[in-house]
């Protein structure tokens, strides 16, 4: 055999086995991912977290340290929640996007993720019967699918015990609350935010709404799934044509019975709102996993491909969150049953989440005590980066 025969060969072998270790060093969360007009440079979204430090609904400074700590180039960031308006407060020290106030307190939030190369969005949420008068313009009840109080439920540190038995909305107020949503939604915009996510999951009013274990309506609201899905979708549309679909996501659990919000056939319901979402092209669905069923829930088994049949049938970006490690969210996205994994706890507890999942570095351990405490500094911009260490 000549020799240049055999150089060639050579060759070949050595780039088909550099090519084949090159795949095998592939980090699925790390790879870059086109959604819709945006282009991510990886996989790994920051969670919307509720951290209750924005005194009087006002974000603060300190959020802007916050942020740009866990901002990439190219990364996704979804806000905290944040209030659509004076009815929809449910918890001290959470940020409204209702008043100009508001509005203008977030401009140098996002400006600050947008400088880092970040794409923010920001967690639009009503938490209807998760109240208390003391939140409520001028004490009034809580307003909500029905006036059914909350059991004796804790949720994240707090108690069912300090919220107020709801008032049922009348069917004829449900366009101001459609209305809030868009208003907030363009809000939003106007802050500076790259979007908006609804937030529909959770046990708060839009999921009050969803559940047949809790939403006992007589109205074109209740009964069936196809009449407990409108108000949801309705939202959508309204928020849809203030902003453009292409900068709307919706955040669903089905498959959770947070706060009392349970259904008897999760699967049909989130089959059914997949499906429907493709009506509006919006931007992604975010789902909470099954496996998350407890709020305080520490260590969750491998996912199980529950979520797989909305997957499929939605037609936009999917993203899963709940409980997800760095070999979940690889072995999910690898495997193609979601294009992004959104992570709560771990991202919150290590700012630099990315980097670390790439060299496979240790994490920070998380400080659950310090989750929902007002401090502007300790357990929510201390957590060290890794090269600090």
């Amino acid at each position: 055999m000549p020799d240049n025969m055999e150089t060639w060969r050579d060759k070949i072998t050595h780039r088909d086995q550099q090519e084949e270790k090159n795949n095998n060093n592939i980090i699925p969360l790390l790879t870059p991912y086109k959604m819709g007009s945006f282009n991510l440079s990886h996989r790994i979204v920051l969670a919307p977290l509720s951290r209750m430090r924005s005194y009087d609904y006002i974000p603060q400074p300190h959020a802007i340290l916050y942020y740009s700590q866990r901002t990439t180039e190219g990364g996704f960031l979804i806000s905290e929640a944040s209030v659509v308006s004076e009815t929809g407060r449910g918890y001290k020290h959470t940020p409204g996007i209702w008043t100009k106030e508001q509005v203008e307190a977030w401009k140098p939030i996002v400006a600050e993720v947008q400088a880092k190369g970040g794409i923010f969005f920001c967690q639009l949420l009503h938490a209807g019967r998760i109240s208390n008068r003391d939140f409520q313009p001028n004490g009034k009840a809580p307003i909500s699918y029905s006036d059914k109080p909350l059991k004796n439920q804790p949720n994240g540190g707090f108690n069912a015990a300090e919220f107020t038995p709801p008032r049922r909305l009348r069917t004829g107020e449900i366009p101001q609350i459609v209305n809030d949503f868009r208003i907030a939604a363009r809000n939003a915009i106007e802050a500076g935010f790259d979007g908006v996510e609804i937030h529909g999951a959770n046990g708060y009013l839009i999921d009050q709404f969803l559940k047949d274990q809790v939403n006992d309506r007589t109205d074109q609201y209740g009964g069936s799934l196809k009449n407990r899905c409108p108000f949801a979708l309705e939202l959508v549309e309204a928020v849809a044509n203030e902003i453009g679909a292409d900068k709307i996501g919706l955040r669903l659990s089905p498959f959770a019975d947070y706060l009392d919000c349970g259904d008897s056939n999760p699967e049909a319901l989130g089959l059914y709102m997949a499906r429907a979402l493709n009506k509006y092209n919006i931007l992604y669905c975010h789902v909470i996993e099954p496996r998350m069923i407890k709020a305080q829930q520490e260590k969750c088994d491998g996912p199980d491909g529950t979520l797989l049949p909305m997957r499929k049938a939605f037609s936009g970006t999917f993203i899963v969150s709940g409980g997800y490690n760095r070999e979940d969210g690889n072995k999910v996205v690898g495997e193609g049953h979601t294009a992004l994994v959104a992570y709560g706890r771990w991202f919150l507890a290590n700012p630099d989440l990315p980097r670390r999942f790439e060299i496979n570095a240790p994490l920070n351990k998380y400080d659950r005590a310090t989750f929902y405490t007002h401090d502007p500094v300790v357990g929510y911009t201390d957590y060290p980066f890794y090269e600090s260490l």
